[in-house]
């Protein structure tokens, strides 16, 4: 999945060149990476972890993927997912619409008061499974 050109209504933060769907979303004013350099220091179980997601998600045109120094941003017009590495999996976090009971889920839900944080600790690709796939499915939507 290639970033696209942003839609006219991202604001591009003046100082470091990052995409929002606010004006002046307040951030780490830090620049991001490519995925060369985002890679080439992280654990080896992390890149196919990416992939899984990143191929499901490339059915979508308005993606902007965000490599950072904490992990790896899927942007529509806000994070709605992230891959956050760890050292024998990657947390990927999404905001969901609703709350999801599921043992996968690792850690205390938070309601956001618009919608519900959710990590689910994936050790490889064949973890990003129909379900999985259906919470990413969900958490992209809810963006519009």
């Amino acid at each position: 999945m290639a970033t696209k050109q942003p839609p006219p209504d991202r604001w591009h933060c003046p100082n470091c060149g990052r995409q929002f769907g606010r004006r002046r979303q307040q951030h780490d004013c830090a620049p991001a990476l490519t995925l060369e350099e985002y890679f080439a220091t992280g654990p080896a179980h992390e890149w196919p972890v990416f992939e899984a997601v990143r191929d499901h998600l490339a059915r979508y045109d308005d993606i902007h993927v965000e490599p950072l120094a904490v992990g790896i941003f899927f942007k529509r017009k806000r994070a709605f997912v992230q891959l956050r590495p760890m050292k024998r999996w990657v947390a990927l976090c999404l905001m969901l619409p609703r709350r999801v009971e599921d043992p996968r889920i690792t850690r205390k839900v938070v309601d956001t008061g618009s919608s519900f944080y959710h990590v689910v600790n994936i050790a490889g690709p064949e973890q990003v499974d129909e379900t999985v796939r259906g919470w990413l499915d969900e958490a992209y939507l809810s963006d519009a």
